[in-house]
């Protein structure tokens, strides 16, 4: 008889699902539901990992030292305090299982990023959901779900899939209500739509202490989500211990090369910010416009609530005629919405005709 069975954690998981992009029978089909970058990687970025695929056979460099030099010189932060990974997944579930495990807690937000869920219970931590006001984290709240086994405080900001975010005053003070043995960390895969004059995507804060982390990706305004490359900013303790636990290659050699060569297009920020904010003005006008209610978002996509989860799953099959894929949120506890990336203009153009229609009919 087969007795062998996993920790019991680990089957409590329901394995994460990304975004959809192909539908059965449809032939151009835009994908809105995973947040990528509107134009794709930059032109330097795809050439680079072309030039990179002769180099296959060999290891990359373990230690990605020029990716870090590169994200270093690029963000004006010290490189020997940068650790990369196979996306910001990857580096959220090594700090998991360095600070969580058995018998410990870890919090976050009740809409926040599911990988925090996943990654926690993985390592064998119990989860607490924090109640958001408004669909914004809940700072007081948050401080109040703190408990002597808590080792971990995960807050996304922008966040995934709300995007609300928190006033820099409001994070700091996250981070002085919180024990010193107890790590923050800073989930930053949107800061660079974030048009905030006072936003600090965490490395001051990075800094100024012993027990913060930020984290960050390429795979949003740089257009790598395909290449799976992120990073963190990090105490040198830290790094310490990310160094002894990741994998000894856990960033491929197209990956740092495209990454490298994105962070040296000239304008590609500016190109891809001046785009999203036209545009997610628009589609949040329009939907609006619609009757449908879009919560205020500092990210690549808005929240589309329509009240209840039957209209919510009527809208989604809508689009899904039209051969457009949104993501569905009820795996975030938001039945009732529909995450929707902004895409190209012509791709927004089609979303906001298609809801148009929907809602025209829906009222009727």
């Amino acid at each position: 008889m087969n007795t062998l069975a996993p920790r019991p954690s680990i089957l409590s998981v329901e394995p994460y699902v990304g975004g959809s992009s192909k539908l059965p029978g449809v032939n151009r089909v835009i994908k809105l539901s995973s947040n990528e970058g509107a134009f794709g990687p930059p032109p330097g970025a795809i050439a680079a990992i072309e030039r990179a695929a002769r180099d296959a056979h060999r290891y990359p460099d373990g230690g990605a030292t020029a990716l870090r030099e590169a994200i270093g010189a690029r963000f004006a932060l010290d490189p020997a305090r940068i650790v990369c990974g196979n996306g910001s997944d990857d580096l959220l579930t090594l700090l998991i299982l360095a600070y969580g495990g058995e018998g410990t807690e870890l919090i976050m937000s009740a809409h926040g990023f599911l990988m925090y869920d996943i990654a926690g219970r993985w390592a064998g931590s119990r989860v607490i959901k924090v109640p958001e006001r408004d669909l914004v984290a809940d700072v007081d709240a948050m401080l109040a779900a703190v408990g002597a086994r808590t080792t971990m405080v995960f807050l996304a900001n922008p966040n995934n899939p709300t995007g609300s975010i928190l006033p820099q005053a409001e994070v700091d003070r996250l981070r002085a209500g919180l024990r010193g043995d107890i790590l923050l960390v800073l989930d930053s895969a949107y800061a660079e739509y974030v048009e905030r004059p006072d936003y600090d995507a965490g490395a001051a804060l990075v800094d100024a202490t012993g027990n913060t982390v930020m984290t960050r990706t390429f795979s949003k305004i740089f257009g790598l989500g395909g290449m799976r490359v992120g990073w963190c900013y990090a105490p040198p303790a830290v790094v310490d211990v990310l160094s002894r636990i990741r994998g000894p290659f856990n960033v491929n050699l197209a990956a740092m090369e495209g990454a490298i060569a994105a962070l040296a297009e000239a304008g590609w920020i500016e190109k891809n910010l001046a785009h999203n904010s036209e545009w997610r003005a628009r589609v949040t006008a329009a939907l609006t416009e619609a009757g449908i209610k879009v919560w205020p978002s500092e990210g690549n996509f808005v929240l589309a609530d329509f009240a209840t989860a039957a209209a919510a799953q009527a809208a989604d099959a809508h689009l899904k005629t039209r051969g457009l894929i949104v993501r569905a949120m009820g795996a975030y506890g938001l039945p009732a919405c529909l995450r929707i990336t902004i895409g190209a203009a012509d791709e927004n153009t089609l979303l906001i005709e298609a809801l148009a229609g929907f809602m025209a009919e829906h009222r009727g």
